[in-house]
């Protein structure tokens, strides 16, 4: 082998041990020319393994679904060009969602940039404020100098060590290569430098903090904690405990992991989204202060319930940047949510249980009895009923995975609390459609448990390529297909009252595909229910046969529209005080 080969292996290989010897264990590879150096001393390494992919927006989305899962960072490979531009929407739900990616883009060499060379695009800052910290490397050299080689070794080490600091998220390294692409055979030495170690500890709060804020809490006798999405397995355990020693009910988001578990449940309160609709109740539950963990709740009646309190004090815990979109904080506090509510428990005196408590903990309580009550006289297939249909169905431990506009939310309001070692996951980070099946296979991939879909038609019409991976890599992914034959959402929102013809041909959107095809072409198997025993049986054979498997409960999007507010209706009658009298 050439002296430019040898270098190729010297400086790439010691890249790629310091990602791997930083946390990097998996890596999403996509076929090209120009990024062979990268991608076979990747699959080459011992302590790394990777997934190809022929589609890159499926495969980064697959590396969003792994990192998240696993809670550790993923790397995503692409070649020059538009393979590279494909990685963008990925990059942005990463960012946004605080998932840690690393971005290895190749490039051309700097001499045939802007050149009209083939194959090239301006890669520089490609994916703008999008990720945390780019760099363009410089093209190995022929005979590698010990001042690249340790470029290459802290680069990598950089690059593992911002993407998971807080907030995390991902980063992008840009590799230009010249010819010859092929790195010499055999191992690489590189002894004049050892592995970095870069450390991300904990925010942890002062104690100033914790005595103020602990004596400003326990005066406030009408307060809350909301959970929104998270990550932290241990959050919920540290929430329960702060929440039993403040007497203050929990607002659980389903994605919090608050909501399920064998953790102490007895003050959470799981069915907000249906009587936080409900004006005369709303005014009986006028907060001091609220105590915000996590990301911005799914539920829009939550939100629109804390604004509607300004003069509460709202305050934000939150490991790092800014995620405060209502405008109400008045408190923002950059320190670790657990470690924080672990100190304020040791530090709050348990307090008995307040009127304030009980009246959440009943409203919740006569607002989910409403709502099972509706839905056991329901024989139709209604969309808010696939959610509690699957309480029953799933295995302990399984991850049960929500798509965007309608099942997430209905994921929040139909799925009650119970202590089922449930984990709920969603691409809350741009609230896009794209990419989910890929996730979903991503998560599945991350062997955390069985993951179970439950997506709208035009979500998974969006990432049909995206099933490719179940066969390739030999996933188990049981999908339920909720199809309305169209964009469900857009029938709750003003633009509903639009004439018929316009809405939909603007918002309704109606494909008229049979998924079937699609389906058995991937390799999976294909099921219509037509009654929720047909679902009931669908789900538990899908689970037990493993592989990919579509369960399809088809919809009327008005139909769907009418049952909801019919749940609303239920709920508020539930709640008038005829009723609780």
């Amino acid at each position: 082998m050439s002296a430019a080969s040898q270098g190729l292996r010297l400086v790439v290989g010691t890249f790629v041990d310091q990602l791997a010897h930083g946390g990097v264990r998996h890596v999403c590879v996509c076929p090209g020319s120009r990024s062979t150096p990268l991608a076979m001393l990747l699959a080459e390494h011992p302590g790394i393994r990777v997934w190809t992919h022929l589609d890159e927006r499926s495969a980064a989305f697959f590396g969003v679904g792994l990192a998240r899962a696993l809670g550790e960072p993923v790397g995503l490979l692409a070649t020059s060009g538009t393979a590279a531009a494909n990685f963008f929407p990925a990059i942005v739900e990463a960012n946004l969602a605080r998932v840690p990616l690393i971005v290895l883009t190749a490039d051309r060499p700097h001499e045939l940039r802007d050149s009209g060379a083939p194959q090239t695009i301006d890669q520089l800052r490609l994916y703008g404020g999008h990720v945390k910290w780019f760099f363009d490397q410089p093209a190995p050299e022929p005979q590698a100098s010990a001042e690249q080689v340790r470029l290459a070794r802290v680069l990598a080490a950089r690059a593992v060590g911002s993407a998971t600091a807080e907030p995390r998220g991902p980063v992008h390294l840009n590799w230009p290569f010249r010819e010859p692409l092929l790195p010499a055979a055999g191992h690489h030495a590189d002894g004049q430098h050892a592995s970095l170690e870069v450390r991300n500890p904990a925010l942890t709060p002062t104690q100033e903090l914790i005595a103020s804020l602990s004596r400003d809490l326990s005066r406030a006798k009408r307060g809350l904690i909301v959970c929104g999405p998270h990550e932290d397995a241990e959050l919920p355990t540290a929430v329960a405990r702060l929440a039993r020693c403040l007497g203050y009910p929990i607002l659980a988001d389903p994605l919090s992991g608050v909501r399920f578990g064998e953790h102490d449940r007895s003050l959470v309160v799981d069915a907000y989204d249906a009587f936080l609709r409900d004006a005369p109740t709303i005014e009986r539950l006028q907060p001091e202060v609220v105590v915000r963990l996590g990301a911005i709740p799914t539920s829009k009646p939550l939100a629109q319930y804390l604004q509607r309190f300004p003069a509460a004090r709202h305050i934000l815990i939150d490991a790092g940047g800014w995620r405060e979109p209502l405008g109400i904080a008045s408190d923002v506090l950059h320190v670790d949510p657990r470690a924080l509510c672990e100190a304020l428990a040791d530090e709050v005196a348990a307090s008995a249980a307040s009127p304030w408590t009980s009246t959440w903990l009943e409203v919740n309580s006569a607002t989910r009895r409403a709502i099972r009550r509706h839905l056991d006289g329901l024989d139709e297939l209604f969309e808010g009923s696939v959610f509690a249909q699957l309480a029953s169905l799933l295995p302990d431990g399984c991850v049960l995975y929500a798509g965007n506009s309608m099942p997430v939310r209905d994921l929040d309001t139909f799925l009650a609390s119970s202590s089922s070692a449930l984990r709920c996951m969603s691409s809350r980070g741009a609230n896009g459609i794209d990419g989910v099946v890929s996730s979903a296979l991503g998560t599945s991939a991350a062997g955390v448990g069985r993951v179970v879909l439950v997506i709208g038609d035009v979500s998974f019409y969006h990432d049909l390529n995206g099933l490719l991976a179940a066969r390739r890599h030999g996933l188990d992914l049981l999908v339920v297909l909720v199809n309305n034959d169209g964009g469900g959402i857009f029938s709750f929102l003003p633009q509903a009252q639009a004439d018929a013809a316009t809405f939909e041909l603007l918002f309704g959107t109606p494909h008229g595909l049979d998924f079937r095809p699609f389906v058995e072409g991937y390799g999976g198997r294909f099921v219509r229910v037509r009654s929720w025993q047909d679902f009931g049986a669908a789900v538990g054979d899908g689970l037990a046969q493993g592989g990919l498997q579509v369960v399809e409960v088809p919809t009327d999007r008005a139909r769907n529209v009418t049952l909801h507010r019919q749940v609303w209706r239920a709920v508020a009658d539930a709640l008038s005080p005829a009723a609780v009298c």
